[in-house]
């Protein structure tokens, strides 16, 4: 009897242990519910953000940036201009003809416009003594990358200079009724046009629309905005973008705010801009180079 128990025992130990084998083959074969290189373990869901609650980015927002705006190349200046809407006009020309033009305040009350992206100083002035004979510039001059201040100011990356820079050509455009060159259909006006104006005037290359732009850059924290970082908004949580501007420091951002109106330096902290701020981004990181 004595040995039935024992032999017993341990039979029922065996079926054990074989259960238990069981259990963590089916573990090993059922497939992964994380992406590959994530823990098994899911950390709860955070709560999603009531509607009207200001969008913020992620924590992991503070690392070092990656994305970076592009340098740009050789470009042409034009025309100097002391009616602004002048200036508008050729810019509004010139990109007719695909050429990606914008004017911008250039001092002593005169409006300047600049033009392209060429990959070398020949084909910049092929494209301007073209133009010259076609009759629709007089003068001109040829802009290098390495005249612009993203370049001056490459190392450090994200030093204050080329920050420093970017406010200073949005400073410029305050007062200014500002349209890019091509947005005819809605009356001239548009953030996102002196937002790329003011990065290609230091030598970088933006998007074109204020979804590509968010959709570019790196997000940063709002209490981690930088000079020269652009903050974004939009009225109805959710949705896309539908306006920009560039962070000032101090918690003030400058932007085109609408049709009839001037450029200006607002507060991140005003009840509307509060409210309706979508989340900062940056372009400052490695900036990339011009093959």
């Amino acid at each position: 009897m004595e040995t039935c128990r024992v032999r017993s025992c341990a039979g029922l130990l065996a079926l054990v242990l074989i259960g238990l084998a069981g259990c963590r083959a089916g573990v090993q074969t059922v497939p992964a519910l994380d992406p590959p290189g994530r823990p098994a373990t899911k950390a709860a869901a955070p709560a999603k953000a009531p509607s009207g609650v200001v969008e913020e980015p992620p924590a992991e927002a503070s690392s070092p940036v990656s994305a970076a705006a592009a340098r740009l190349g050789y470009s042409v200046q034009a025309g100097a201009f002391a009616v602004e809407a002048n200036a508008r006009k050729l810019a509004a020309s010139l990109t007719s003809l695909n050429l990606d033009a914008f004017y911008f305040p250039a001092g002593a009350g005169l409006f300047k416009v600049r033009f392209g992206d060429f990959p070398s100083k020949a084909a910049a002035d092929r494209a301007a003594r073209r133009l010259v004979a076609e009759g629709r510039i007089e003068s001109y001059f040829v802009v290098a990358p390495g005249e612009r201040a993203a370049a001056v100011h490459a190392r450090p990356a994200l030093g204050p200079g080329l920050r420093d820079g970017l406010v200073a050509a949005a400073e410029s455009f305050v007062g200014s009724g500002y349209a890019w060159g091509g947005t005819t259909a809605r009356g001239g006006f548009d953030c996102s046009g002196l937002v790329r104006a003011v990065y290609r005037l230091n030598g970088l290359d933006l998007p074109r629309s204020v979804a590509d732009q968010y959709r570019a850059g790196s997000p940063v924290r709002r209490d981690l905005l930088a000079k020269g970082d652009l903050v974004f908004f939009s009225s109805t949580p959710g949705r896309e973008r539908t306006h920009v501007g560039v962070y000032a420091g101090g918690g003030e951002f400058i932007h085109a705010p609408g049709a009839g109106k001037t450029v200006r330096r607002d507060s991140l902290e005003s009840r509307y801009f509060r409210d309706n701020f979508r989340g900062g981004r940056t372009y400052l990181g490695e900036l990339s180079a011009r093959n």
